[in-house]
């Protein structure tokens, strides 16, 4: 596999923060609602002397923001919880790309972008979860299959108006081309199990988290849900959801073809920032052995990096096979894959 440099900032943070006293923050704009988060931006703050301002918004207000704001914007760094989402910044010429001399030699290059302008700072698999009383692991096997007739009514997914679907469905387009994904979504869409029983609706309803529960409750046999999810339920505070990920089980789809598909939260420099140094630095310490075994053990996310352990409960699920497709190949695909799964009636 090739890797390309991504990822080591040539000054200590201690230098960074000596030669900045006069400005040392870094201002951060991000989607990501996780405490893990600010716990890792005040232990960089201690340990750099450099303050994390933050500014949490919707991904899509996020970037409307940082482009209305042009070059008057003092946000210098975008942390977004999508490779969808870094691809509309990049496509609204919202980024700058990282420096040549910035360098990761242990983060693959499908999970950064192909011209720097941004990098995955953790990642997870978009897996499929069942209940054993009704399925078993050897009635599943890629994405594709979930579109035949067997699974009619037991499907669980949410809307096609998030994010994390579109860029799953714009990496079936990588693989399969238009219209054989066209077809596939159709059959899929089709085996949508009905949420609302009033109405015989099928059309999607909640979060990842809710995919489980349709599972869980027999409304659904199948789900299509982020890993970290149901690593989150087994150790939340409500025991519902702790029994609901008990009794479900973990299947990694399409292991013997292009492997599972894989997402990422990751980080861009603003093209209109001022503290682009502060921002590199802050992503230097994102990539750190201790920043990333923080965001492995407190959000059940797998590291980036290659020579990191994903959390126990992530390691008793298995390793597996995952998509190598570079994600910037199709991450700024997820317009053109919302309007297929619209005309195939996926709401």
């Amino acid at each position: 596999m090739k890797w390309i440099h991504i990822g080591i900032v040539t000054v200590t943070l201690t230098i960074v923060a000596s030669c900045q006293t006069n400005d040392a923050v870094v201002n951060l704009y991000t989607d990501r609602h996780y405490d893990v988060d600010q716990t890792l931006f005040d232990q960089f703050e201690v340990q750099s002397g450099i303050r994390v301002n933050v500014v949490k918004l919707d991904a899509d207000p996020l970037l409307t923001r940082l482009e209305t704001e042009g070059e008057a914007t003092q946000a210098d760094l975008i942390f977004l919880a999508d490779a969808g989402r870094l691809g509309r910044a990049k496509n609204r010429e919202l980024l700058k790309s990282f420096p040549l001399s910035l360098g990761h030699e242990l983060i693959p290059t499908h999970l950064q972008d192909a011209d720097r302008h941004w990098v995955g700072l953790t990642k997870r698999a978009r897996i499929l979860v069942y209940h054993p009383d009704r399925v078993s692991s050897q009635d599943l096997s890629t994405y594709e299959d979930l579109a035949h007739p067997k699974w009619s009514g037991k499907i669980a997914v949410r809307s096609a108006g998030h994010v994390y679907n579109q860029t799953l469905v714009a990496s079936m387009i990588s693989q399969l081309g238009e219209p054989a994904t066209a077809t596939w979504l159709s059959g899929l869409v089709s085996n949508f199990a009905v949420r609302d029983p009033l109405t015989s609706s099928k059309h999607p309803i909640g979060n990842d988290r809710d995919q489980a529960k349709a599972v869980y409750s027999g409304v659904a046999d199948v789900a299509i849900m982020n890993s970290y999810y149901l690593g989150r339920m087994l150790n939340s505070e409500d025991s519902n959801e702790v029994n609901v990920a008990q009794a479900v089980r973990v299947f990694f789809p399409n292991q013997s073809t292009f492997g599972t598909h894989v997402n990422v939260s990751g980080v861009g420099l603003t093209k209109h920032g001022k503290r682009s140094q502060n921002a590199l630095a802050l992503v230097e310490f994102l990539l750190t052995t201790e920043a990333q075994r923080v965001f492995a053990d407190a959000n059940f996310e797998y590291p980036i990096r290659t020579d990191l352990t994903p959390h126990a409960l992530l390691q008793d699920w298995g390793g597996f096979v995952e998509q190598t497709t570079a994600l910037s190949v199709y991450a700024s695909q997820t317009e053109r894959a919302y309007q297929l799964m619209e005309a195939s009636g996926w709401r």
